[in-house]
């Protein structure tokens, strides 16, 4: 299925429609393909009075081949690929016009696609009141640029703890936020994040490896994906493959020949296991203990619905979805925790919903489901972490799949638009974060749901 109105805007007599009658314009997104540089132009790197995070940060643009500027040096025609800003310096209200005096003279002069990135500290980790109020104060401007900036351009909040800004052997602006900041700031700066935007992601401390060769940071990874035989599973293990990893495709049997299709092309391997019987947490266990003795990254994908209200829902459907979408997770969690199965380094990456954000009419049991798929992210990144294994979630907004395409053409075409990019995401934009958030150097990086929505408002 494909989005017809937004390739419609794209053409010369689409563009003039939409600028005649005011219609909603979808910007053509910037994707990830092999070979791109980061951003399509210099980043603009600003810092509050005090900021701790500006020097790790230029260290790491500077090693992508990202050019650097600071607002000192700009002139009125310079257009940025990148806005990015350290706001942690910020520890009182009063200081908040800082932000204004940056981003206000460069509201226009970001490129299409462009990225803007706010870094702080987690309010709950800061000293004082007035240090709280103005660190969360940034979300908002975060979500209002997001909405504001258009033509593609991307707006997120990074809030960095102070415990990940210290290496072993080192102080504050060391080479532990370095280090940690990494894979965050090249996954937001680059085409993999462009339907992600208006998120607050947390960067904690963590064991993070930084890879030899960042266009292959899974290399050598075992990934276990679910529900891989066709959609977002499918992109899934499409590109965790390109990015180096040796993918375990799993799905029904009666998706056997769908999958086998998907786990030849990546030159990965199928496993046809229906995750609800009883025994198939312990074959699943089996099948990865034999085959490669360890899993280091498992993507919980797998998942179905079973739409009717809920005064007209039978027991079965509450019961089905329930239990593919969330209970199955659990029992394969605790039996790969079990055996050591996920080592030290590994991830748990689990795909929820904005469903489970802000519920949905005649989807009582799937929001409930993927509302517990968030609770489970929860529960489980503090445990983990002191087994060096991180855990995570997205939650997508409206993704073109077979099973959106069954919707009516009018809640469709809502369902499109209705997000600050004005169109809808595709199965490679959640392929592209949940891998991410499976890279090994993205180990600082646990007990986030991140949305891959456009910003839509739903939930927001």
């Amino acid at each position: 299925m494909t989005d017809r109105y937004a390739s419609f805007v794209q053409s010369a007599a689409g563009r003039t429609v939409v600028k005649r009658l005011g219609l909603p314009d979808p910007p053509r997104l910037r994707r990830h393909h092999l070979g791109d540089p980061l951003l399509p132009g210099p980043a603009l790197l600003g810092a509050a009075t005090g900021g701790r995070l500006a020097e790790p940060v230029g260290t790491i643009l500077t090693a992508a081949g990202v050019e650097l500027r600071d607002a000192g040096s700009t002139g009125p025609q310079d257009r940025f690929g990148a806005l990015v800003y350290d706001a942690s310096g910020i520890t009182d209200s009063t200081q908040l016009r800082q932000l204004y005096d940056f981003f206000h003279p460069h509201a226009r002069a970001v490129l299409p696609s462009g990225r803007v990135i706010v870094l702080g500290t987690p309010p709950q980790e800061c000293p004082t009141p007035r240090e709280a109020t103005a660190q969360r104060a940034l979300e908002g401007l975060v979500r209002s640029i997001g909405k504001e900036f258009g033509r593609g351009t991307t707006a997120q909040l990074v809030h960095v703890t102070r415990a990940g800004s210290i290496a072993a052997d080192g102080p504050a602006h060391s080479a532990g936020t370095t280090t940690s900041l990494a894979s965050t700031l090249r996954f937001l700066l680059s085409g993999r994040s462009a339907y992600v935007s208006g998120q607050v992601i947390r960067v904690g401390a963590g064991e993070a490896t930084v890879p030899a060769d960042w266009e292959r940071p899974l290399d050598g990874q075992v990934v276990l994906v679910t529900g891989a035989a066709r959609g977002i599973g499918a992109a899934l293990a499409t590109v965790l493959a390109r990015d180096g990893a040796r993918v375990v495709a799993l799905d029904i049997p009666a998706a056997g020949d769908a999958l086998a299709a998907v786990a030849n092309d990546i030159g990965g391997t199928a496993v046809q296991l229906d995750l609800t019987a009883p025994d198939a947490p312990t074959r699943l266990a089996d099948h990865l203990a034999s085959r490669h003795g360890r899993v280091d990254v498992v993507v919980h994908n797998a998942g179905i619905t079973r739409d009717k209200t809920l005064g007209r829902m039978d027991a079965d459907r509450w019961d089905q979805v329930l239990d593919v979408n969330l209970s199955s997770q659990e029992r394969i969690n605790d039996v790969l925790l079990e055996r050591g199965l996920i080592p030290s380094g590994g991830r748990i990456v689990s795909v929820s919903s904005i469903a489970g954000i802000a519920g949905n009419r005649g989807q009582t049991n799937y929001a409930t489901s993927k509302a517990g798929v968030i609770g489970l992210v929860d529960s489980l990144a503090p445990t983990l972490r002191e087994r060096g294994i991180s855990v995570n979630a997205v939650a997508p907004g409206f993704i073109e799949t077979r099973l959106t395409a069954r919707i009516p053409l009018v809640v469709r075409e809502a369902g499109r638009r209705m997000n600050s990019l004005a169109q809808s995401g595709l199965p490679v934009d959640v392929a592209e974060t949940i891998g991410w958030l499976a890279w090994p150097a993205s180990g600082a990086v646990s007990g986030n749901v991140v949305r891959v929505c456009g910003q839509s408002l739903l939930g927001a």
